[in-house]
């Protein structure tokens, strides 16, 4: 059985540490003291997938004969089964088994000799070749090079093989896989000035258009938006779906009355074109919606997943110069080419906190090169730490900015977790929202609260080896003091723990959300699964909280 365990700390965490860690990691030790049933990225894969399925039908097929003897004529195509009592038939159907496979299954009708050879064109550029032995089923497999649309083509040949009698058939198959192009960040919704739509009344929603707006594509698969929550009355929560579909009950965006609260989102658009964004609140709010990239099924740049990596921190002079970022200004990061980040890299996948704020204010990412947007990427109060996930494009230079919006200064760190290229291998699959984790219930979890210092580590990829990346959002609540979550993947395998002869993981020099005491923060992860699929999940505070885990994506590398 799979599981997730929760791990006891080697070390102390005082209490009262807070925001992002400084130089010195957290250990953590190999007691095991509790399980929990995870889903498996295999399984959602499986599912997602195979919600794409194609076929077309045996007397689609098309008959071809030999001419007669003396006949120099070619022979004409014809229906199925009409020349010469020649019964020969052939069915298509293809179901996705992960972001570019295809397992297609050949129909045979024959009333011929054998032995039947089915030659298989992929469309791209490819073919193979199965043996059949009459009526009956062919399985093929195969893996494309790239996501896109493509026409398969399989023909049937009788014993005289091409000399003879053959049927073809023929129908259209699109991956499930898409692959991410960066968009200069736009401002999609904004209902504070009536951009998009007006404020958001409580337990009501607001319908964002994606496709055709701003520039995305019509065949849009999911978009990336930062969602901002603000004019908040009361507590509540904000869930991001695709327009037309059922409305999931995972979360996105918690906020309680006064919060301005933002949190990154990977959303499958709907058939519509359209985003919902509904507010679970009992009274309205404002939301923000800002555009920084989008999915299509068609070639454009994959996903490669890192350890999560510091580039910045101004309180020691990394990556910048050191002391707080003023107010109304900007500093520059150099991203591709240092790091482990190429230079081919379009788009950087990062976590942004901001920490010390004089005042309220926000911070703007954007990329090199162009003047800073009417929008934001972390939204935070005086004295606050939060962080925000930020998949920004890169500047022709290889550089990003980081803009203060605010009057006063502040403190930035920025930890990048995954880069976006041409040459990166994985393909994003989109899932059915599903609430993975929820220390809250008992039923799930009856280890109750995750305490200080200690780490619960998910085996969501530990089945399924092409399995690159999770797209979680992880929620934090009930928090008995400052602290941080930290995500990052284990270097131990599954054996390893079930034999209890595991390494006790450390901890990065990173943090994904921060919170202070009573507050309930959420933020996206882009979850490396590492080497053996095994993401861990840091609680490095003083005090025990809830974890909530939500899935929204899997990228995969077949």
């Amino acid at each position: 059985m799979r599981s997730r365990r929760l791990v006891v700390s080697a070390a102390v965490i005082a209490a009262g540490v807070g925001f992002v860690p400084g130089g010195t990691a957290q250990a953590a030790g190999p007691s095991a003291d509790g399980a929990h049933g995870v889903t498996s990225s295999k399984e959602l894969l499986r599912t997602a997938a195979n919600a794409f399925t194609f076929s077309s039908p045996a007397d689609r097929s098309v008959l071809k004969t030999p001419p007669a003897a003396g006949n120099r004529a070619a022979a004409a195509p014809q229906a199925s089964g009409t020349a010469a009592g020649a019964d020969l038939k052939i069915g298509l159907s293809g179901t996705a088994g992960s972001a570019r496979t295809i397992d297609l299954k050949s129909e045979i009708t024959s009333s011929l000799g054998t032995p039947l050879t089915v030659v298989i064109d992929w469309g791209d550029g490819t073919s193979g070749s199965e043996v059949a032995t009459g009526s009956g089923t062919v399985t093929s497999h195969h893996t494309y090079a790239e996501v896109g649309s493509y026409t398969v083509r399989a023909t049937v040949y009788g014993p005289d093989g091409a000399a003879g009698v053959s049927a073809t058939n023929e129908m259209p198959f699109l991956t499930p896989g898409s692959e991410f192009t960066p968009h200069s960040p736009t401002r999609l919704l904004d209902t504070r000035d009536g951009t998009g739509a007006a404020q958001v009344p409580a337990w009501g929603e607001a319908r964002v258009k994606v496709a055709g707006n701003s520039g995305i594509p019509a065949d849009v698969a999911a978009v990336v938006l930062n969602v901002t929550v603000t004019n908040t009355r009361a507590a509540g929560h904000v869930r991001a779906y695709a327009g037309g579909t059922e409305r999931p009950t995972t979360s996105n965006v918690n906020y309680a009355a006064g919060d301005s609260v933002p949190n990154l989102v990977i959303v499958p658009v709907g058939k519509n074109g359209y985003v919902n964004l509904y507010n679970s609140g009992e009274q309205g709010v404002d939301l923000i919606a800002d555009v920084t990239g989008y999915f299509t099924r068609s070639s454009a740049n994959g996903y490669t997943p890192t350890d999560p990596t510091r580039f910045v921190d101004t309180r020691e002079g990394l990556g910048t110069s050191r002391g707080m970022v003023p107010g109304q200004s900007q500093f520059g990061v150099q991203i591709t080419g240092t790091r482990g980040v190429p230079a081919g890299a379009r788009a950087v996948a990062l976590n942004v906190t901001v920490t010390n704020p004089r005042a309220a204010g926000h911070l703007t990412v954007f990329p090199s090169g162009q003047a800073a947007p009417n929008t934001s990427s972390v939204n935070f109060g005086g004295g606050q730490t939060i962080a925000n996930a930020v998949i920004v494009p890169v500047g022709a230079d290889g550089r990003i900015n980081v803009r203060n919006g605010g009057w006063d200064p502040a403190d930035v760190i920025v930890d990048v977790v995954g880069y976006y290229s041409p040459d990166s291998v994985s393909a994003y699959i989109p899932v059915r929202p599903k609430r993975d984790l929820d220390t809250r219930d008992p039923a799930q979890w009856p280890s109750g609260q995750l305490k200080a210092g200690r780490y619960i580590y998910s085996t969501f990829g530990e089945e399924n080896t092409t399995a690159t990346a999770m797209v979680l959002n992880t929620t934090v609540t009930n928090t008995g003091g400052a602290g941080h979550l930290t995500v990052s993947p284990d270097p131990n395998a599954l054996w390893q723990y079930e034999n209890k002869t595991h390494t006790p993981p450390v901890a990065p020099n990173s943090s994904t959300l921060n919170w202070t005491a009573g507050k309930t923060v959420p933020n996206l992860v882009q979850a490396s699964l590492g080497a053996n699929g095994i993401v861990d999940f840091f609680n490095r505070s003083g005090n025990g909280i809830d974890l909530v885990i939500d899935v929204f994506g899997v990228y995969d590398r077949n």
